[in-house]
C-alpha cells in the first residue's frame, strides 16, 4: 500500500516537529523550512496528499493584515490548481471568549492577530473550496526543543511556566481554567484526519475546563526545588473559557481525557527535571 505524501513547512516550529516525528512513522512525511518550500514548483508538491503550514512571522503576529505576511494565503495560491489539501492552524482567540464555545459561536477577534486569522480562514475557504482543513485550536501542551523560549514568537502556557520555573516561582491560578490538550493527542488527531481526507473547519481541544493550579501541579510534579507560590500579576490572561469539540470527535474516534492530559503532563515534568526521554 502506497503511503500518503505529507508536506510539513516549518522547521523551527514547535508544533512541526513534534508533529513530524509523530507522522514521519504512519505516512511518507517531509518537513521544509517556509523559504526552502517558495522555491518549490508545482511538479514538486503534485504528489502530497496534505500540506500542513506550522510557520508564521513575526509581523503577521503584531501587525495589522498584509498578503505579504500572509504564509498560508502564498501556500494556497502555489497548490490552487493542484489536488493536495491545506491544514490551516487558526486560533481559539478567534472567538468570544465563554464556555462550550462551537464552530459557530460568536466571533470576537480582539489583537491583530486573531483579526488575521479570520481573515486568512476566509480567503482559504474562498481560494480552495473542500481542499482545506481549518482547525481551531485552544491550548497545546508539550515540550519545545527551542533553547531561546525568550525570543519565540508566541509564548505559551507551558513556555511560561518553565520560564518562572527558573526564578522558583509559581504562579497562583487557582479561579483561572482554560482549554488544553496535550500534544500526543494533538498528533493523533492530525493523523486520524488526514488518513479519513477531511476537511472543514473544526475545534481542536480538550472540551473541558482545566484549571491551571492542576495543570501547574502536574507539570512541577518531579521538581525537587521548592519554589515560591505568589499571586499572579494583574497583567497575566485572566480570560476563561473551553471549546466544544463535539464536531470533531464525530468525524474521528480519539479519546481525550482531563486524567490523560495531567498524566501527559508528568510525564514532561520527569522528562524536564530528571532529563527522561519523553515518550
Amino acid at each position: 500500500m502506497i503511503k500518503k505524501k505529507i508536506l510539513i513547512i516549518g522547521v523551527n516550529s514547535f508544533i512541526g516537529n513534534n508533529l513530524y516525528i509523530y507522522l514521519i512513522k504512519k505516512f511518507d512525511t517531509k518537513i521544509v523550512h517556509y523559504k526552502n518550500f517558495k522555491s518549490l514548483n508545482t511538479r514538486d508538491l503534485i504528489d502530497f496528499a496534505y500540506i500542513i503550514n506550522c510557520a508564521s512571522n513575526k509581523k503577521y503576529v503584531k501587525d495589522k493584515y498584509l498578503k505579504k505576511n500572509d504564509y498560508d494565503i502564498k501556500i494556497a495560491e502555489k497548490i490552487i490548481d493542484l489536488k493536495c489539501k491545506l491544514i490551516f492552524f487558526s486560533s481559539r482567540k478567534i472567538y468570544k471568549i465563554a464556555d462550550n464555545i462551537k464552530e459557530n459561536s460568536k466571533l470576537n477577534p480582539t489583537c491583530n492577530y486573531s483579526k488575521n486569522k479570520i481573515i486568512t480562514e476566509r480567503k482559504l475557504n474562498k481560494m480552495l473550496i473542500n481542499k482545506v482543513l481549518v482547525l481551531r485550536i485552544s491550548n497545546l501542551i508539550g515540550l519545545n526543543s527551542a533553547s531561546d523560549l525568550k525570543n519565540k514568537i508566541h509564548h505559551t502556557f507551558i513556555d511560561n511556566f518553565f520560564l518562572n520555573i527558573k526564578e522558583n516561582k509559581i504562579f497562583n491560578n487557582f479561579k483561572i481554567y482554560k482549554d488544553f490538550l496535550p500534544m500526543n493527542k494533538f498528533n493523533e488527531i492530525i493523523f486520524k484526519l488526514i488518513k479519513k481526507n477531511i476537511t472543514g473547519t473544526y475545534n481542536v481541544s480538550l472540551g473541558k475546563k482545566v484549571y491551571l493550579n492542576e495543570l501547574i501541579n502536574s507539570l512541577n510534579f518531579y521538581n525537587l526545588n521548592k519554589c515560591s507560590t505568589i499571586e499572579a500579576p494583574k497583567r497575566f490572561n485572566s480570560d476563561c473559557f473551553y471549546l466544544n469539540n463535539k464536531k470533531l470527535l464525530k468525524m474521528i474516534d480519539v479519546k481525550i481525557s482531563l486524567l490523560g492530559l495531567k498524566r501527559y503532563c508528568m510525564i514532561i515534568s520527569n522528562s524536564y527535571f530528571r532529563k527522561k526521554k519523553l515518550l
